[in-house]
């Protein structure tokens, strides 16, 4: 049985970074892949910023991207950047964390100016942790998720289906071990 773990490095659950990780839930739901979410900022914050390696919750995090065959690593983009509290835990996460791991990275920006940001940014880290198989980052702008009134999200049709197109190389008779 396959295994994933979304790491979200966004602020807060209340966010249109959400609505994809809700997206992402619902997929590896569907396709029978356990799965974990780990949200970055409910991590103690002292633990991440002094790097505690020792930390219980650390480990207990890294745990589950060591145990896992899938990692999403999602994130807003701010000011050309993936967000600091995604890299004080990739920080946290031992040398080679995602050797032999499917990695889809997702993230979310106001511009499309800001798409570079993760392949200059976060896929050089993701493959110092030993990614090798990084798929297609998903980019989501802003104006492609409504916030509803009744505390949902809308995403545009054609922004799911790009997430679709890359998560189901994700579907286990896609793995192979």
């Amino acid at each position: 049985m396959s295994k994933a773990v979304i790491i979200n490095g966004g602020n807060t659950r209340k966010s249109r970074l959400t609505a994809i990780h809700q997206q992402v839930e619902r997929f590896l739901t569907q396709e029978g892949i356990w799965h974990h979410s780990i949200y970055v900022h409910e991590l103690p914050a002292d633990d991440l910023l002094t790097a505690n390696f020792a930390s219980e919750a650390i480990l207990r995090a890294n745990a589950l991207v060591e145990e896992a065959d899938i990692v999403a690593v999602l994130t807003p983009i701010y000011k050309a950047s993936y967000t600091g509290i995604l890299k004080t835990y990739l920080d946290l996460l031992p040398q080679k964390a995602l050797v032999g791991k499917r990695i889809v990275p997702i993230a979310i920006g106001g511009s499309l100016g800001h798409l570079l940001a993760i392949e200059y940014a976060l896929k050089p880290v993701l493959s110092v942790l030993g990614a090798t198989e990084i798929l297609n980052t998903v980019y989501f702008l802003d104006r492609q998720i409504e916030r509803l009134e009744a505390d949902g999200y809308r995403i545009d049709e054609e922004a799911e289906q790009r997430l679709t197109v890359e998560l189901l190389k994700l579907a286990p008779a896609k793995i192979t071990n």
